[in-house]
């Protein structure tokens, strides 16, 4: 079933209802890796801290994301979901929160961008009074396009790196409306998230596309912030040869003392076999890069949003363009030379694979669901702005996951306490 013959409602517009028995199958399966969100939904049945506050969520359509949906409703919340990726859906998993969970779920994986912007539209029907959003282009349309709506909106959380970069620009320039939580700089977020996660989901996706060995090539990262440190590392230690690009001296820096070579793309694109840009920038990859590229380089994008790789340019310049695989479009450019694309240049660990594992995504939304509560508490003592996630919540967070994983640490004695708050100590 395709997003135009797929129905529409209030409900929900998922590809395949019929497909919601295998979701509630993967759904709990990623639940059983996610006991930090479990203690707080435990906690949420009880005390109801999000009772009957709307909510219109835009994230990743994946199993995890369903974890976070089932725990924002246990907390009282009337939820609604819509994609931040088109191709970042798992079609069984909106059918099962559609259909089996009764939370009005708007994603079909693929879905052109007219059905993407339709399915934002559908979530803000609901009335939101806090937003939830991943790469901030549902705060975007609601500011752009719903001015007045925007008025009722509490408060929001943002999860990605992207849509905080987006954020601060609005927030600079006077045009955000409602304070928001920047989910994506909690520690217990972008430590392991963007790491861990992204290292490996990564990987994931370009071997279940391509099917190609690691060991051996030259694998080149662009861009080394938490993302590009886990890639990298993750791509070492399957045999790879890896080369960083970067425009930050400090990260490139970085780079060099963690034992990477770092080029200038220039200098790098005649050599790499795999690239994967991470930087959240637009056209970080050119028309100039492809074309240097050997014949047979794999580019792949790892950002939120495809602008990082200049497709439109690409698609201009190349003689012949055709699928080969699923998630893999060939581009012939002049000599016969071939550069092949991945995912369509979106999230190549989300378009070909299942995105990050439940056990790193069960941090993330965990600040998620403790940063709703907190805005409900705090709204009306913010101003529209860009906030942090506190340092409280980090911190019980990252104590909650230690114990689910049955590791102790110690704590301070008295004296050392009292060490610490004092300048009178010397040597």
């Amino acid at each position: 079933m395709t997003p135009e013959t797929a129905t529409m409602t209030a409900k929900g517009h998922v590809a395949d209802a019929g497909l919601a028995a295998s979701g509630v199958n993967r759904i709990n399966w990623a639940e059983k890796e996610m006991p930090v969100l479990r203690q707080i939904r435990a906690r949420f049945e009880k005390e109801k801290p999000l009772q009957g506050k709307r909510i219109a969520a835009c994230l990743h359509v994946t199993t995890e994301t369903a974890n976070l949906m089932l725990t924002l409703k246990a907390g009282g919340a009337d939820v609604a979901l819509c994609a931040s990726n088109p191709l970042s859906t798992q079609d069984d998993v909106a059918a099962a929160l559609a259909h089996t969970y009764s939370i009005p779920t708007f994603a079909i994986k693929g879905e052109d961008d007219g059905t993407y912007y339709k399915h934002i539209a559908a979530v803000l029907d609901t009335k939101p009074e806090i937003t939830m959003d991943d790469g901030a282009d549902l705060v975007s349309v609601l500011h752009k396009e719903r001015a007045e709506q925007a008025k009722a909106v509490i408060g929001g959380t943002e999860e990605t790196t992207t849509g905080v970069i987006r954020l601060k620009s609005m927030a600079r320039e006077g045009a955000l409306r409602y304070p928001i939580l920047a989910v994506n700089d909690a520690k217990t977020k972008y430590l392991f998230d963007n790491r861990y996660g992204t290292g490996q989901s990564t990987l994931d996706g370009i071997l279940r596309a391509t099917n190609r060995l690691l060991a051996g090539s030259t694998f080149v990262v662009v861009g080394y912030g938490w993302c590009g440190k886990g890639l990298a590392t993750r791509a070492r230690g399957m045999g790879a040869k890896v080369v960083v690009t970067e425009v930050d001296a400090l990260p490139a820096l970085e780079a060099v003392m963690d034992g990477f070579q770092v080029m200038p793309a220039a200098d790098v694109v005649p050599i790499g076999d795999f690239f994967v840009t991470v930087t959240g920038n637009i056209n970080v990859l050119r028309l100039e890069h492809f074309k240097a590229m050997k014949d047979g380089a794999i580019v792949a994008n790892s950002g939120h949003f495809n602008v990082e790789l200049d497709l439109a340019s690409l698609a201009k310049a190349a003689k012949a363009r055709r699928a080969v695989r699923p998630f893999v479009e060939e581009f012939t450019l002049d000599g016969g030379k071939k550069v092949f694309i991945l995912g369509e240049g979106r999230l190549i660990n989300l378009a070909s694979a299942e995105g990050h594992p439940a056990s790193v995504m069960d941090m993330s939304f965990a600040n998620q669901a403790l940063g709703s509560e907190w805005i409900i508490a705090n709204a009306k003592t913010l101003k529209p702005d860009v906030f942090p996630i506190p340092q409280a919540l980090d911190e019980q967070i990252a104590r909650l996951k230690l114990e689910a994983l049955g590791v102790r640490i110690d704590t301070l004695t008295t004296e050392q306490v009292a060490y610490l708050a004092s300048w009178q100590h010397g040597t």
